[in-house]
């Protein structure tokens, strides 16, 4: 008796389908298939093919590719196939197939790979078509193909699934297709100015090159930790100690950070040095690069990018940094003026500033917040000042300044460059200090690589460098916002498998009456209680910012709970002025909390954000539990970070400025960012997306109050 199968299961009918060709002795994955053309040449030698006119019958053509549509008309089927040029219609009858043939013609599917051989004819109503004279399965689709995949709000999907969202939208194929393009140009045209391809290590013992966080891992024949490497720089100087006086290497690089719009951990750079040369080389090889791209993907001199346009012609502008902070502010602005002056322009433009700050770092700030998106076209800054360049050479006529540039199109850096140091007394010394920063507590700095040094004790001949994100210049001649739209398998978090149980979450299904929660104490008792166990007036303003976050997102996730998250959020910290210590706080909470009849569900829920420091705590595991986790630490930093501002809100606080605070270790040090990073983790966010969240959350609650 045969298998019933449900019809209405898609899957299950495509697998008997299988099955069927299985039991009849076809395999439905040959090994071998054969491919005499494709579909773009056809269409050029049937150009002036008219309609109802045949092709030459001798003339007989095997095509493969995909099923695109699928459409039967009695003893006719029409079928639309597509290889990598182009789609064709397949025209099949019967009586040209035979009866075997027509059969497994009839039970394609849309999705499936064949294989079509015959003559090419055009319709009666001009569509190009090849009359089928044989048909072969070359892969059975086992899958439908989705009807809807473009613009998904949720463009995750189409990023973990780059297989489907190739199949189904031609401009993303179009965009990888000139991606390959765009490398091949760029080694093409380094390769035209004398330049020489290396490859340099990836696994590396030393950690140079970059300030930041590396990746790591551990050759276990040499029982060695190894860094995935964050930078080719080091190694490339190398080469030029050895004579090789022109080199680049386009590769992958890893940086154990977060993800945005213009960042992924994994991403592709070239890095390009060259001999005797310096600043002004590195300007003529970016304009001539970018040209060579633009041309790759055939486009002139101007290209849009998001809306703008930007003009690529030579010469390129070439500006001091101080210049342009001066346009901005308009006044004369430059490393001489009186930093009380450059303090006044940071708080007339509600900027922060630190009293430690010299004039080179409050004027970058300046250019940093107020100049650098407004740069559309190709601009090269020049002059970066010592405070935020250290490991840049010093300019000849003003050591305040270094001889440096960034590349900025469209308000984003695309590349990085200098007159390398080539001192090793000096580069040992640089070394050292960034081993001090190391032990510090800075887990970007760099560490000592003491065979660079005496690569440079040989002598290495004066140099200009230059580093390229080559993700962003895709992003830019493709016109494409994201980098993940740019590179095919972009890292995304882990994916929930089908028919696994998700996590427990304290808001209800849409298909399940929700359960509200009983705190056992009203909100006026909760914040009494809070009073009672804490005096310091910033405690308690913490709780309330608490209790306004846990609050905003029940509203988001749990709407039946609201005040139960937020009593959550006001009596999170209920313990700690009392009892601080790490492995005790929120023990004390469940007494307190048991003593003014609370549900003990309310001591649960805090107790989860402290079991990192005291195991016997219950971990987050609820939706509120997870949120109550990121918002904690999260918030500090914000409010911290608030309280430098001229304005002391939150209101005109971004998520650029969040990034610096969180980078700088040295800001608000209690502040635990592995806390916050897992806080992200948790609730399944890219860091930049838990930042922006939050800020924006406190904005609401801000204005709530107002």
């Amino acid at each position: 008796m045969a298998e019933q199968v449900n019809t209405n299961d898609e899957r299950a009918m495509r697998r008997a389908k299988r099955q069927t060709l299985l039991d009849a002795g076809v395999d439905p994955y040959p090994i071998a298939s054969t491919v005499t053309a494709h579909v773009d040449e056809l269409a050029q030698t049937y150009a002036g093919l008219e309609p109802g006119e045949m092709g030459p019958e001798d003339a007989i053509y095997s095509l493969a590719g995909r099923i695109r549509a699928y459409r039967g008309h009695g003893k006719l089927l029409f079928i639309d196939l597509e290889d990598r040029t182009g789609q064709i219609q397949l025209f099949c009858r019967i009586n040209n197939l035979g009866e075997d043939m027509w059969e497994l013609a009839k039970s394609l599917d849309v999705g499936d790979i064949v294989e079509a051989r015959g003559t090419v004819t055009r319709t009666r109503r001009g569509e190009l078509s090849l009359m089928v004279q044989g048909i072969r399965l070359l892969t059975k689709s086992l899958r439908p193909l989705p009807e809807k995949f473009h613009g998904l709000s949720d463009r995750e999907v189409r990023y973990r699934q780059r297989y489907v969202d190739l199949i189904i939208n031609p401009e993303v194929k179009d965009t990888f297709v000139k991606r390959s393009r765009l490398i091949s140009a760029i080694r093409r045209y380094m390769e035209g100015q004398g330049y020489l391809e290396v490859e340099t290590p990836i696994l590396q013992e030393t950690l140079g090159g970059a300030n930041a966080r590396p990746f790591t891992t551990h050759f276990n024949v040499l029982d060695q930790d190894c860094y995935l490497r964050i930078a080719t720089e080091l190694h490339l100087k190398r080469c030029l100690v050895g004579g090789l006086e022109r080199v680049f290497e386009v590769g992958r690089q890893f940086r154990n950070e977060g993800m945005d719009l213009t960042h992924n951990p994994e991403f592709t750079s070239m890095e390009a040095y060259c001999a005797y040369s310096d600043l002004q080389g590195m300007k003529e090889l970016s304009e001539g690069l970018f040209q060579a791209c633009a041309k790759a993907v055939g486009k002139g001199d101007h290209i849009e990018y998001q809306g703008q346009t930007v003009d690529l012609s030579r010469p390129w502008r070439s500006v001091p940094m101080h210049e342009l902070v001066s346009e901005v502010v308009g006044e004369p602005v430059s490393i001489d003026t009186p930093v009380e002056r450059l303090r006044e322009f940071l708080a007339a433009n509600e900027l922060e500033w630190d009293a430690s700050w010299g004039a080179g770092k409050l004027i970058f700030e300046l250019y940093d917040e107020l100049c650098e998106k407004t740069l559309v076209n190709p601009t090269f800054v020049c002059d970066y000042p010592v405070e935020v360049s250290p490991l840049a050479k010093r300019k000849a006529d003003d050591p305040r300044l270094t001889d440096r540039f960034e590349l900025v199109v469209c308000g984003k850096e695309y590349a990085n460059a200098f007159s390398e140091l080539n001192d090793p007394v000096d580069q040992e010394a640089r070394f050292a200090a960034q081993v001090e920063a190391k032990a510090a507590g800075d887990d970007e700095a760099m560490e000592y690589d003491y065979d660079y040094v005496r690569a440079l004790e040989y002598g290495m001949p004066p140099a200009g460098g230059i580093g390229y994100g080559i993700d962003r210049m895709v992003m830019l001649f493709c016109d494409q916002p994201a980098i993940r739209d740019v590179l095919l398998f972009p890292h995304l978090r882990p994916e929930r498998r089908e028919g696994a149980s998700a996590p427990a979450s304290a808001a209800a299904t849409d298909d399940a009456t929700p359960e509200v929660l009983d705190a056992g104490i009203s909100r006026e008792v909760a914040f009494k209680l809070l009073c009672a166990h804490n005096k310091d007036a910033f405690h308690i303003r913490h709780a309330e910012t608490l209790e306004g976050l846990m609050r905003y997102y029940a509203n988001k996730y749990d709407p039946a709970n609201v005040e139960f998250w937020g009593i959550v959020g006001l009596l999170h910290d209920l313990d700690w002025e009392g009892w601080p210590d790490p492995e005790q706080h929120t023990v004390k909470t469940a007494e307190l909390l048991q003593e003014a009849g609370a549900n003990p569900a309310v001591a649960r829920a805090i107790q989860t954000h402290n079991s990192d420091h005291n195991p016997d705590l219950p971990a987050p595991e609820h939706k509120m539990e997870k949120v109550l986790w990121a918002c904690d630490e999260l918030s500090g930093l914000i409010q911290a970070a608030v309280l430098m501002r001229p304005s002391k809100s939150v209101m005109d606080f971004g998520v650029k400025s969040l990034r610096k605070k969180y980078k700088d270790k040295r800001f608000a040090a209690g502040c635990d960012r592995a806390q916050i990073a897992k806080g992200a983790e948790l609730n399944e966010m890219e860091l930049g997306e838990l930042f922006a969240s939050v800020i924006e959350a406190m904005k609401a609650i801000d204005s709530a109050s107002e």
